[in-house]
């Protein structure tokens, strides 16, 4: 199982703004909010594979999807040759190949992301805590696409920002329908200098 953690940017307010949350993830969870034909966004808010969403505090309802998606055959995802320099990542990433009868491309994306992290919290409703984190993304970049019947082979090369130190990090590799759709497969790797 791969977590990742996407913080929305909707919360920042009463004072407090969230340093790990973006517009660019409340987009995402905008697009998932929109193909399940949701009334409206809502935290704590896991989705499963792209197949299903659910409230993220709904122990039963998180075990049945893990339980089924664990059956589905997945596209092989692999990353090798991970190289770690001050300001940079790279590594090989293989997909594939997208099965010839799949009804839509598929989307090759890279994730950075924080194994832990934590925020204290100033004001607002969880003011004086300190919050912790899991797999907190901190970029998630397209690296490339596939279609039906192809494979996917490439050099990947990543910005690492300054804050963050790479034996904090892991990189995610995962292949998604076009449209945010189902994921495919995935891999993930622990960066280590």
């Amino acid at each position: 199982m791969i977590v990742l953690s996407e913080h929305v940017d909707y919360w920042n307010h009463d004072g407090w703004k969230d340093p790990y949350s973006s517009s660019f993830y409340t987009d995402r969870q905008g697009a998932y909010e929109r193909r399940f034909g949701l009334e409206s966004a809502y935290t704590p808010q896991m989705v499963v594979d792209g197949t299903e969403e659910f409230v993220g505090s709904d122990a039963a309802a998180a075990q049945k999807a893990f339980a089924r998606e664990i059956e589905a055959v997945k596209l092989a995802v692999q990353l090798s040759s991970i190289s770690v320099e001050s300001n940079a990542i790279q590594a090989q990433v293989e997909a594939g190949p997208l099965p010839q009868k799949s009804k839509s491309d598929a989307d090759v994306y890279a994730v950075l992301a924080l194994n832990h992290a934590e925020s204290r919290v100033a004001r607002g409703e969880n003011a004086g805590r300190t919050l912790d984190h899991t797999a907190v993304v901190r970029s998630i970049t397209r690296v490339g696409g596939i279609r039906p019947g192809q494979s996917f082979s490439q050099q990947i090369n990543l910005k690492l920002e300054p804050v963050s130190g790479p034996d904090n990090l892991r990189l995610v590799v995962f292949v998604q329908e076009s449209h945010q759709g189902r994921i495919l497969g995935a891999a993930a790797a622990p960066l280590v200098k």
